[in-house]
């Protein structure tokens, strides 16, 4: 071999070197690259929706559920359907405004919220054509009063603005009282919010016993924060069955927040009376 073979054999064998060399530098470390585990990936379910029944005609009743608290506070619109269409159009700006904004939703608190409970009644107020009563609207498609289908003083008849009205063949007749009396069941909420119009009042609920002092404390509580009137007893005429009566029957307080028209959603005012109430119950350890 010559001795300008052996010198690029030389220089060939220390580039090859400093290749390995450079190479083994910037390989990095198998201990400087951190291992992830199941544990430290954190899966908070913040809002989902549910079916949780349908109507008459078949039509989807649904809640949308937000926050992950150990207490359940339910807010229902609509159940008096189209007639009370602003109730509804309340529940869905609600449930907006969580998907928004849901640091809202206190630590304590899962808020739940059915938008329509009466989706039968409520469809009759979007057909562009028919021109359907009152009575058409806040019946639900067997022509049932459902605020007068549930187990509080239940009556095969009752009355609505000194009208009779038809309250089921029996307690809980109508699958949409039903809905809403399973998924009680299965949340066993910690209160319960009934949107409806129109009267400008919070009312509160009792069932022959007379109105807990929890239920009066969410009734000023959203009356004070919406600057609606608080009562503690609706007794403009005889009412049987209803849904916040048969609540309170069950030890859950609820009230019924009467907007006072039916076109407005009173959106501020009812923003800052829901707010109230959930802050209420995150504060408070009953339940």
């Amino acid at each position: 071999m010559t001795s300008k073979q052996k010198f690029f054999g030389l220089v060939l064998l220390a580039l090859t070197l400093l290749i390995a060399i450079a190479a083994y530098k910037t390989e990095p470390e198998v201990d400087q690259v951190p291992e992830v585990t199941i544990e430290d990936i954190e899966i908070v379910a913040t809002s989902s929706q549910a079916v949780i029944g349908t109507s008459v005609e078949n039509r989807d009743i649904e809640t949308f559920i937000f926050g992950t608290g150990k207490k359940n506070i339910l807010f229902v619109g609509g159940i008096h359907g189209g007639y009370e269409a602003n109730s509804v159009r309340l529940a869905e700006a609600m449930i907006e405004e969580f998907q928004l904004y849901p640091e809202l939703i206190p630590e304590d608190i899962t808020v739940h919220i059915i938008p329509v409970l009466n989706p039968d009644g409520y469809a009759k107020a979007l057909d562009p054509v028919a021109n359907y009563s009152d009575a058409a609207k806040r019946f639900n498609a067997n022509g049932v009063d459902l605020n007068r289908n549930f187990d509080c003083r239940w009556a095969p008849e009752s009355s609505w603005r000194g009208a009779v009205v038809d309250a089921g063949t029996n307690i809980f007749s109508e699958p949409e009282a039903i809905a809403l009396r399973d998924y009680v069941s299965e949340i066993n909420p910690s209160a319960t919010v009934f949107w409806h119009s129109m009267a400008g009042n919070v009312y509160g609920s009792e069932c022959g016993g007379g109105v807990s002092e929890e239920t009066l404390a969410l009734v000023n509580t959203y009356a004070e924060a919406g600057n609606y009137g608080a009562v503690p007893v609706f007794d403009a005429y005889t009412v049987t069955g209803a849904a916040e009566d048969w609540l309170a029957s069950l030890g859950i307080p609820a009230v019924t927040v009467e907007l006072e028209t039916r076109e407005s959603i009173e959106w501020e005012r009812n923003k800052a009376g829901t707010l109230a109430v959930l802050e209420l119950y995150n504060e408070s350890l009953t339940r």
